[in-house]
């Protein structure tokens, strides 16, 4: 039986539905958190129901993350029994692997609004609970593509460089108030981000094929559950001098 370490707390976490955000609800509820899941579709209702099935607390919160309406209800629902809250901003879409002559302002806004505006939404309206308990903890979670400009398109590499200059300020910013902020960042997972395009569009001459050496040289491609075991670590306890980190978890793709 594992350990009931986040017992006493409310984490958020996006796009947990399924793939990485799927498995970090069903870690975090495992070591007793009540989880909050939201997803766009009913994919969260069905995690927080086989969290409650196991014996866990799930709520279920459906919605588009970057309405201020949704995130409001995140909050509450996280408030709702007083418990330290916690945020894994985990959602995220990819573009279309487009370099910036292709990139259209809507799939340039749309990028932008889902992986770096919904993070700082959701961020925002947290740290005011996380300062007033005097702690709290944060996991933002980006990409290779947070780390080199060669792993996507023009519109995600820039979402996800965005998020590690959100995570190491709000880092240094809050350190001193106990409110501890990270990255992950996967390389190759096994999940369904790629649904959140239309495949059809994407043109390999407008940037892909810049992109293939990179991606041909990719050490392997990890499972939604070795993830989210990082994402879990630095959501805990034990993760106490962690703070502003922006840890790789390729399977060592970026050492190289």
């Amino acid at each position: 039986m594992a350990e009931k370490d986040f017992a006493g707390q409310s984490i958020i976490v996006t796009g947990g539905g399924s793939g990485i955000g799927r498995s970090t609800a069903l870690q975090l509820a495992e070591r007793g958190a009540h989880v909050i899941v939201a997803d766009l579709n009913d994919s969260g209702d069905a995690v927080a129901e086989e969290i409650n099935a196991e014996g866990g607390a799930a709520t279920a919160v459906i919605g588009d993350i970057s309405d201020d309406v949704i995130v409001a209800k995140l909050v509450e629902a996280a408030t709702a029994n007083g418990e330290r809250i916690g945020l894994v901003n985990n959602a995220g879409v990819m573009d279309q692997f487009d370099g910036v002559e292709y990139t259209s302002d809507e799939m340039w806004e749309r990028t932008i609004r889902i992986n770096l505006t919904a993070p700082f939404k959701l961020m925002r309206a947290c740290v005011p609970h996380m300062l007033e308990a005097g702690k709290g903890a944060i996991v933002n979670v980006g990409s290779s593509a947070s780390l080199r400009g060669a792993a996507a398109g023009a519109a995600y590499t820039s979402s996800k460089h965005g998020l590690v200059g959100l995570t190491k300020n709000a880092a240094y910013m809050y350190a001193k108030q106990g409110i501890r902020t990270n990255l992950v960042a996967p390389g190759g997972v096994d999940t369904n981000i790629m649904d959140s395009i239309d495949g059809s569009q994407i043109n390999p001459e407008h940037g892909l094929e810049a992109l293939k050496p990179v991606h041909e040289s990719a050490v392997r491609s990890a499972t939604p559950e070795s993830i989210a075991s990082g994402i879990v670590f630095l959501m805990s306890d034990a993760a106490e001098n962690f703070n502003g980190v922006i840890m790789p978890s390729d399977g060592g793709w970026s050492a190289g």
